[in-house]
């Protein structure tokens, strides 16, 4: 089990963040449908993406990195059976997005995950694939994975979404794009909307109507539409842990250059000003997924209500945020967010937990909890265990250089899936990490 040692320091600095993981995702998939060869710069060479590239290598992709881009030649709609299960590591979005292409390509696949994606729901899936004329079994205890699928002839639907998930709705356009007709979805709240840019980046054919997003099947033949190159911008997500280590410490200054600044992936910055931080934000290309610089300049924060409809598109950043809010004055309210308890761990308890431990005055609630601030931070004697959470190891780590003494952090291993270079990015903003 790999660990790593965290010590205070003040952070600060210039960085740039790895690729987009769920831009990277949706590429793999898109460009490996493709016709011809897409060039992508900037794909995240992390392990939930590396599942997702490796599985549309086994239905027929050809994927090559070289010159510092990843080459994808596409199957041009045609997928062909894999002669093993696919394995997607701990990647859900991965296995929720694939699993409409693979309902829809006319092949049988399993789809089998690690411990942490093995425990959770596929349900949500299930249902809308199976309305559309896919046979999906899970075989896993509560509706989970391994999950066999079986599809092909799928007929265009209209569906209300119970939830507001990106990996459902794209889940049924990804479906949509092989079925007859018609695949409309309404989503309660917007959502993020990568799958819907890049649809539109290739052309096809889609209508955004509000909440409401419609495409045109291409039928059983499988999608068609040429290659082309993208260009995969830094994730905004991985941003999320600098842009609070810095804007909760006064005096500090951080740039993050060519990151993603998709609205409907930035509400943390609206959360964080909110909360008194000074941030300023420059769009340097505004087409399809903007991208830009953040500029962070600490200040004394305060606490802030955190629900509703901004809850879906920060929903990655929650458990950096109750950071920010140990770290504040006043209350950190955090609602509306049970969706957290079904990610690679239980966010809330697990965040909840492990603030006590530093001393944080916090309430958990079954939708999220309240934290009370500024904490008097003292590092426990005990470890802090990741439970193979990447943004529960990340988030602990950035909490802890605002403490009093070094911290072990176990099970550090799964930051790979989201962000390799995390521990030596710590270190070029000021951090001290040991092993």
């Amino acid at each position: 089990m790999s660990s790593k040692k965290i010590y205070p320091a003040a952070l600060g600095g210039t960085v740039q963040v790895p690729g987009d993981k769920s831009i990277s995702q949706r590429v793999a998939m898109l460009a490996s449908l493709a016709e011809g060869t897409s060039k992508v710069t900037g794909y995240l060479n992390g392990e939930d993406a590396r599942s997702t590239l490796s599985a549309m290598e086994q239905m027929g992709a050809q994927a090559d990195f070289r010159d510092d881009a990843l080459y994808i030649t596409g199957v041009a709609g045609q997928l062909r059976q894999p002669a093993e299960p696919l394995d997607m590591g701990n990647s859900g979005t991965g296995t929720r997005l694939l699993a409409g292409i693979v309902a829809g390509a006319g092949i049988e696949v399993a789809m089998v995950g690690d411990a942490s994606l093995s425990s959770r729901p596929m349900g949500r899936i299930r249902h809308p694939l199976e309305l559309m004329g896919a046979s999906i079994g899970l075989t896993g205890p509560r509706g989970t994975l391994p999950m066999m699928i079986a599809g092909g002839n799928l007929k265009g639907i209209g569906y209300l979404l119970p939830m507001a998930s990106a990996q459902v709705k794209s889940c049924v356009l990804l479906a949509g794009l092989f079925a007859e007709g018609k695949t409309t979805v309404v989503e309660p709240r917007p959502t993020r909307d990568h799958t819907e840019k890049l649809f539109q980046a290739l052309d096809i054919p889609i209508t955004i109507n509000g909440l409401e997003i419609s495409i045109e099947g291409f039928g059983k033949q499988g999608p068609r539409y040429p290659a082309r190159d993208f260009v995969v911008p830094g994730d905004f997500s991985s941003a999320a842990f600098w842009i609070v280590a810095v804007a909760a410490r006064p005096g500090a200054e951080l740039l993050i250059e060519n990151v993603g600044l998709n609205p409907r992936r930035t509400a943390l910055l609206d959360v964080m000003k909110r909360m008194g931080a000074d941030i300023e934000v420059v769009v340097t290309e505004a087409k399809g997924d903007p991208y830009g610089t953040i500029k962070v300049r600490g200040a004394q924060l305060k606490g802030t209500v955190i629900e509703g409809d901004e809850i879906p598109n920060l929903i990655d950043e929650l458990p950096i945020i109750s950071v920010a809010g140990a770290l504040a004055e006043g209350k950190t309210d955090i609602r509306d967010a049970a969706e957290l308890r079904v990610k690679e761990s239980d966010r809330i308890a697990e965040m909840v937990k492990n603030l006590r431990l530093f001393g944080v005055a916090v309430e958990e609630k079954a939708d999220g909890m309240v934290v009370t601030g500024p904490a008097d931070l003292k590092t426990p004697d005990a470890v802090i265990d990741s439970h193979g959470d990447h943004r529960i190891a990340m988030s602990m780590a950035v909490l802890n250089t605002f403490a009093d003494g070094a911290i072990t952090i176990d099970n550090v291993g799964c930051v790979n899936t989201s962000y390799p270079e995390f521990w030596q990015h710590m270190e070029k903003l000021g951090g001290k990490v040991g092993s």
